[in-house]
Parts: structure tokens; C-alpha cells; sequence
């Protein structure tokens, strides 16, 4: 399985994409379009450890919700990242039983080698 999931109006999921280069193989998903499956978040959170890894506190409803004073458990995670797309750390890529979430240029280089392996 090849799969990334960003969205389509961020400027850095573009940026990345294009560092990615040109990819047939990958099924490139974007969030805005399709909002993530309960399946696919918990698949996600299988191989990421924890929903808290896949969840991205930079979204600008974190603080506008309140989020940021409140004490969030995994079940909380996973319901903010169903109701709001904007919750998950982008871009995410599975590329066999790996999985690289979010947008560091170490994350990105793993990426991009890990798609090149295989």
C-alpha cells in the first residue's frame, strides 16, 4: 500500500508532493475531499502508536476550541481528527507497514526514501 494523505489547499502538502516527485504508484488522497474513515484513522494509529501522533496541534481551531487548556486523551484524538480534518498532521504517507506523518524535512527525506525502496 502506497497511500498519502494531504490536502489539497496547503501550501506544504503541495511543496512536499512535488518533492516527492512524480509517483503513479501512490494514491494520493486529499482530506478535503475525502474525509478520513474510521478504518483509515484507526489503521493510521495502528501504525503510528498513538491518535496523539497523528494529530496536529498547529490547527488554528486547537486554540480557537480551547484545546490547548484542556488535558485531551487518545478517544478525544480520534474524535477531534473524525470531526475536523484540519486535526491531522499533514501530509501522512503509508508506504507498506510504514508510516510518516507530518511535514519535518527528516520526516520528508524518510519519505522519500522509503518510496524509493520499494
Amino acid at each position: 500500500m502506497r497511500k498519502t494523505y494531504q490536502l489539497n489547499t496547503c501550501n506544504t502538502c503541495q511543496r512536499i508532493l512535488g518533492e516527492y516527485g512524480e509517483r503513479p504508484n501512490l494514491e494520493v488522497i486529499n482530506i478535503g475531499d475525502h474525509p478520513i474513515t474510521e478504518a483509515e484513522l484507526d489503521h493510521m494509529k495502528d501504525l503510528a502508536g498513538s491518535y496523539e501522533a497523528l494529530f496536529s496541534r498547529r490547527a488554528m481551531k486547537y486554540r480557537s476550541m480551547g484545546l490547548a487548556d484542556k488535558v485531551l486523551a487518545e478517544e478525544d484524538y480520534r474524535r477531534l481528527i473524525l470531526e475536523e480534518y484540519t486535526f491531522l498532521k499533514r501530509p501522512v504517507t503509508i508506504v507498506g507497514k510504514n508510516i510518516f506523518v507530518g511535514n519535518s524535512k527528516k520526516v520528508v527525506a524518510a519519505t522519500i526514501e522509503a518510496l524509493n525502496g520499494l
